[in-house]
Formats: C-alpha cells, sequence, structure tokens
C-alpha cells in the first residue's frame, strides 16, 4: 500500500484482495447454505471442488481431503445438500468462494436430528438395555428372515446358512426395505412371528431382520418407533443386520443383536455343521482315549488293594482303640475348655463391677448442674451489659437530635413540604428565598406557617 503526492491511498492487487478476504472472513466465520451441486471435480489430491447453486446465484465451493472423508454418502452433480462453512476469497484468482467443513444431503439433517431425538427416548424407557436382551440358541431348527426378497443381502443370507448349515429350515417372510410400503409390511411380518399359525408347523427359533447399505433416508423405514416397539415386543429374538458395518439404526439397538452386514447375521445364526463334526470326533477321539487310560489306571489299584486287604475283624479292633483314645482327649480338651471359660467370665464380672454406668452417670449429672449455673450466670451479666449499652446509645443519640435543639428555641425554615413528604427543603441561607415567598418555621411542638416581608444580610 502506497500513497501518492495527491493524498490518494493506492493498493497492490494481492494488498485488496488480501484485505477483502480477510474481512469476508471476519464478517462471516460460519455459514450454512443450501443449493444443488455442479460441476463437482475431484482430483488426485483428493479435494474436491464443485459449484452450489439455486434459480438466482450460484458460487464456488472448494472442500478438502480432511473434511471430505468424513461425508457419509457420494455427492453427484445435481444432488440437493446442506453445506456448512466459511467464507473465503481465493486471492490467486480473485474468485469468491466457500470453504466447505460438513456436507450432508438436504433433509438429512431433520432425519438426524428426529433419530437422536428416538434414539434417547428409548434409551429412557429402557427398551436398549442389556438385561431384556436374549441369548441365540446354540443350534438353531428354524430361523425366520424378514427382507427383500429381490435384494442382494437375502441371497448372501440363503448362500451362508447352505454353506454352514444345510438341514436349517429358513422361512422368508418378504416385505419392502424402504419406501412408504416399508412400514406395515415389516410390522405385518413382526406380527405373524408373535402370532405363527400351527399350519406352518414349529415356529422359528430366531428371527433375520436383514437389508443392504445405503443412505440415512434410505434405512429410515428401521428408525421408525413403531418398527422398534414390534421388534421389543417380538416374542422370538431378533438379529438385526441393517446395511453396512459402519451404518446404525435404531432397529440395531433394540434388537437381541447386531450384526455389521446381512452375511454375518446368518454367521451369527447358524452353526457350523462341519465344524462341529469336526470337533465331535476329536472328542470321541478324546473320550475313548480317557476311558482307556481310566479303565487301566483302575485296574491297578485294584489290584494293589487286593494285595492290602486285611482281616475286617483286626480292622474294626484297631478303630474301637482309636475311639477310646478320642474319647478320652474329647473329655479333656472339655474340661480345659469350661475351665478357661469360667475363669474369663470371673474376670469379666469383676471389670464389669468396676464400671458400672451408674458412676459414670452420678458424674455426668453434676457436670450438667453445673453446666446450667454457669450459663445462667453468664446470661445474667450478658443481658446486663446489653441494657447498660443501650441506654448509653439512647443519650447520646437524644443529645444530638434536632428535637432536641428545637427545644432550646431554635426552629427550622423550610419551603412548603410536597404532598409526598413531610418536610420541605430547609432554607440556609437568603439565597433560597425571596420578598413574599410562603415558608413554614418548625419548632419542637408545632409549626408556623409564615411569609418573607423583607431580607437582610448579615454583611449590611
Amino acid at each position: 500500500m502506497a500513497s501518492r503526492d495527491d493524498n490518494k491511498l493506492v493498493f497492490t492487487v494481492s494488498q485488496l484482495a488480501g484485505a477483502a478476504r480477510f474481512t469476508l472472513e471476519e464478517r462471516f466465520p460460519l455459514v450454512w447454505v443450501e443449493g444443488e451441486l455442479s460441476n463437482l471435480r475431484a482430483p488426485g489430491s483428493g479435494h474436491w471442488y464443485f459449484t452450489l447453486k439455486d434459480d438466482a446465484a450460484q458460487l464456488r465451493c472448494a472442500m478438502f481431503a480432511n473434511r471430505n472423508r468424513a461425508v457419509r454418502f457420494k455427492p453427484r452433480d445435481g444432488m440437493q445438500v446442506i453445506l456448512r462453512g466459511r467464507v473465503s476469497l481465493y486471492e490467486a484468482r480473485g474468485d469468491f468462494q466457500l470453504l466447505a467443513d460438513h456436507l450432508e444431503a438436504s433433509g438429512e439433517g431433520a432425519l438426524r436430528a428426529a433419530f437422536d431425538a428416538l434414539k434417547r427416548k428409548l434409551t429412557d424407557e429402557g427398551l436398549f438395555a442389556d438385561a431384556r436382551k436374549r441369548t441365540l440358541p446354540a443350534f438353531p431348527n428354524h430361523v425366520a428372515v424378514i427382507s427383500s426378497r429381490t435384494g442382494a443381502a437375502l441371497r448372501d443370507i440363503l448362500s451362508v446358512l447352505r454353506r454352514r448349515c444345510p438341514t436349517l429350515r429358513v422361512t422368508l417372510l418378504p416385505v419392502a426395505v424402504q419406501g412408504k410400503d416399508a412400514e406395515p409390511q415389516i410390522l405385518h411380518a413382526l406380527g405373524r412371528l408373535a402370532d405363527w399359525p400351527s399350519t406352518l408347523g414349529e415356529p422359528p427359533d430366531v428371527v433375520l431382520l436383514a437389508r443392504g447399505g445405503g443412505s440415512l433416508e434410505d434405512l429410515w423405514a428401521f428408525n421408525l418407533e413403531s418398527i422398534a416397539r414390534a421388534i421389543a415386543a417380538c416374542p422370538i429374538p431378533i438379529v438385526s443386520a441393517i446395511g453396512h458395518e459402519t451404518d446404525f439404526t435404531i432397529s440395531d439397538f433394540v434388537a437381541d443383536l447386531r450384526a455389521p452386514t446381512p452375511s454375518a447375521g446368518a454367521e451369527l445364526i447358524a452353526p457350523d455343521v462341519l465344524d462341529w463334526l469336526r470337533r465331535a470326533a476329536r472328542l470321541t477321539r478324546s473320550l475313548q482315549a480317557h476311558w482307556r487310560h481310566a479303565l487301566t489306571h483302575r485296574q491297578q489299584r485294584l489290584d494293589g488293594v487286593t494285595r492290602r486287604l486285611t482281616h475286617p475283624g483286626r480292622a474294626l479292633q484297631q478303630r474301637m482303640q482309636r475311639l477310646d483314645d478320642l474319647e478320652r482327649q474329647l473329655a479333656s480338651v472339655i474340661t480345659a475348655r469350661i475351665g478357661r471359660a469360667h475363669h474369663a467370665v470371673t474376670l469379666l464380672d469383676t471389670r464389669f463391677r468396676q464400671y458400672h454406668p451408674q458412676r459414670e452417670i452420678d458424674l455426668a449429672r453434676i457436670n450438667v448442674q453445673r453446666f446450667e449455673q454457669t450459663l445462667a450466670r453468664g446470661v445474667r451479666v450478658r443481658i446486663s451489659s446489653s441494657l447498660a449499652a443501650t441506654a448509653s446509645l439512647s443519650r447520646a443519640l437524644h443529645a444530638v437530635s434536632p428535637l432536641e435543639t428545637l427545644g432550646r428555641g431554635y426552629s427550622i425554615v423550610a419551603t412548603p413540604a410536597p404532598p409526598e413528604k413531610r418536610w420541605g427543603t430547609p432554607i440556609t441561607s437568603i439565597a433560597q428565598t425571596h420578598p413574599g415567598q410562603a415558608v413554614i418555621a418548625h419548632l419542637r411542638d408545632g409549626s408556623l406557617h409564615c411569609t418573607v416581608d423583607a431580607i437582610e444580610s448579615n454583611a449590611s
């Protein structure tokens, strides 16, 4: 910035651009803008450059890689979005632009707020508590799958179930997994589980509620309160496998178990039959070896006991003699214990007589009487001192009272009092009045209403 001879302030281009950028960033530190995406570019740097526009204007935007990694959807031209960022100026080209740090599909913010509100509500009601979650059966015979008939998720589920447990009975309850028909169809399917018709055989042991991934709006049917409460009321354990591993829905929280993907949900439900057969074979071989070892060991012990076996009469004589010894030892121990207990009782009785509570009670009574007398004397002295101090303060106050001064022949001259006051303004100088003015002279026992006839200065 330079100053010419004619006092004109001249900026360089970079100075003016920098000043404009600083002004914009200070004036608009953080803004939310809604519009339509267009001209989206994503170079190798990972940054996004695009234009946000509406019917009347457009705005260049940039979103750097460290910010756009958190965006949960893939933006495309023509998409309606809501953007949060700060207004700036790209000085190299002089372009007015918006630097974005958050991007969401239009309407997703309201859905996210509704999701959080319902999650808090159901958490407070205890629908997500671990105490109400049920354990899945280790070896189910029948699984019900609630999912779309045409979705890829169903193909993945059936593939896993056939591979892990070919004998497992699978019943599909087809439903729409998004759109206006999703809620009534899912509720109907859950209602059928609660009232399983006997004509269809044994009811399912476990339920798999599944669909593939999608945006928050695509998964919204599984964030509805009605479906969450239907899942909680279902008498059969439910595994929720909605979306991808990073997707969470209200159904995931209220279900008995959450699976990160539909395929993972099928693996959680179906036991691996081949693995169990291999384990059973290993256990059979281990059990056979154990019983062979145990049988050999017990045979050896039986041979040893047979060699050591003696006549039962001699063993009985030994035990009878041992019983007599134990009887004598017991009598001796009991006599000694009784003697020690008697001695202890005698010592306790003596100590009890020395520390009888009546002595302490008498001493406490004497102390209480002494304290009562001391307190009474203190109260009397304090009252006398307070009365004397009060009388002294009363005399001092009376000595400086203006009423006492009036009693010695003085008066207070004041202007007439307004309605809301008892006295008017005291007149302390002749400059405060003039001839003909009405004044009031306040005496000790009343007031005189006067008129100023003349004014005379002491200087005269």
